[in-house]
């Protein structure tokens, strides 16, 4: 079996972490992202960046992966954030329309703009909103 194609870093500060993710995301490498994820909520992180820059492919195994996180961290008082996904990543995340569980927004938007009964639909925010410096900063939130 070939090794998975997976680089994780991870830097914290205080009770936030930024997980940068190098390659590819799939069936083979899901299993050390998801571990990667579990252990920051058991070492107390209640605020996680992902920075996904430098991943070059995520399937569906990824997006499940960091849906659950989210969850997860959510139930613990905390947020999952994900910043600059690749391509492929944020096709799944427009077909599911689960963007906006996972995406930063840029500061001041509260929900993402995808419009409302009472009047027309606002243009869809892009994936690539939020500088990691502002994120690690607590500039966003």
């Amino acid at each position: 079996m070939p090794l998975p194609q997976l680089a994780i870093y991870r830097h914290d500060r205080r009770n936030r972490a930024l997980i940068t993710l190098s390659g590819e995301i799939d069936l083979e490498s899901e299993p050390l992202l998801r571990a990667a994820l579990t252990r920051c909520l058991s070492d107390g992180i209640r605020i996680v960046d992902v920075d996904l820059t430098p991943v070059t492919f995520c399937d569906c195994t990824g997006l499940n992966t960091f849906l659950c996180a989210a969850q997860r961290t959510t139930e613990a008082g905390g947020s999952l954030r994900l910043h600059n996904p690749p391509q492929s990543l944020g096709r799944i995340l427009d077909l599911t329309g689960s963007g906006f569980l996972l995406l930063a927004l840029p500061p001041g938007q509260t929900s993402p703009s995808l419009g409302d009964a009472s009047g027309p639909a606002a243009p869809r925010a892009p994936h690539r909103i939020v500088s990691l410096v502002a994120a690690l900063s607590s500039e966003v939130r």
